[in-house]
């Protein structure tokens, strides 16, 4: 039908008209001396009038917000092609290397992306929190977790994004190359102990069953158990292993 096809139409050159702002926006935040742009340069950089920006983000926080999603959709997207060995702590710091390098790659989105001055944090962003429990639950099924999950992906994440900010901030006084390295470590320290890890044989299902039941229970008791229990079931599981 004729309306149809226009109303496709015009959606396709809304969503044409918006990619190439968002564009505009993250390049010229990039070039950017105090780490602002200005609609007007935004609408004039894609040959558009004001109006439209508005009318396709509200004002200039709905931009900002939505170039803040788009930069977590990238990061999330790049983290999920990142490789997944048998080893969760090399991952895990396979993963922090990455943070550090897309902070470095992305200055200008990055700082925008972890900036306080945000009226509301997009969705994707709590996504990222949830890929790193991921990995950490992991590090738990093989031992190597002192600490719950939920509070190690606090503390992970919270001291990669304040050494990558620390880095963008003031390069002359963090500028040492190691720097992200030794905080990586240092933070690692506190929260696995990779003395402990244990790896079941590879192919025994039951081993590795075992090993994450035993690492959840050893994080969080079961209400239903007595402690008596809870040692009891992980001396059996502890055979199992």
């Amino acid at each position: 039908m004729p309306g149809t096809t226009d109303a496709t139409g015009r959606a396709a050159k809304a969503g044409d008209i918006r990619a190439r702002m968002l564009d505009a926006a993250e390049e010229l935040l990039s070039t950017s001396q105090d780490n602002d742009i200005s609609t007007r340069a935004v609408c004039d950089a894609v040959g558009v009038t004001q109006p439209i920006l508005y009318r396709l983000f509200g004002d200039k926080n709905g931009l900002l917000t939505a170039l803040v999603e788009n930069g977590f959709e990238r990061y999330i997207s790049r983290k999920q092609s990142l490789a997944t060995t048998d080893d969760p702590v090399a991952d895990l710091r396979a993963g922090w290397d990455d943070h550090t390098d897309f902070a470095l790659t992305n200055r200008a989105l990055y700082r925008l992306m972890f900036s306080p001055v945000l009226r509301e944090v997009p969705e994707p962003a709590n996504r990222i929190f949830e890929l790193l429990k991921k990995t950490l639950d992991r590090c738990a099924a093989v031992g190597a977790l002192r600490i719950p999950s939920d509070e190690a992906a606090q503390a992970i994440l919270s001291a990669n994004v304040g050494v990558a900010l620390s880095i963008l901030a003031q390069p002359g006084r963090f500028g040492d190359p190691q720097l992200s390295t030794r905080v990586r470590d240092a933070v690692f320290a506190s929260c696995l102990d990779e003395t402990a890890a244990v790896r079941p044989a590879p192919g025994d299902p039951v081993a590795l069953a075992a090993l994450r039941l035993a690492a959840l229970l050893q994080q969080q008791p079961a209400a239903a158990l007595r402690p008596e229990e809870t040692a009891l079931l992980l001396m059996w599981l502890g055979r199992l292993r």
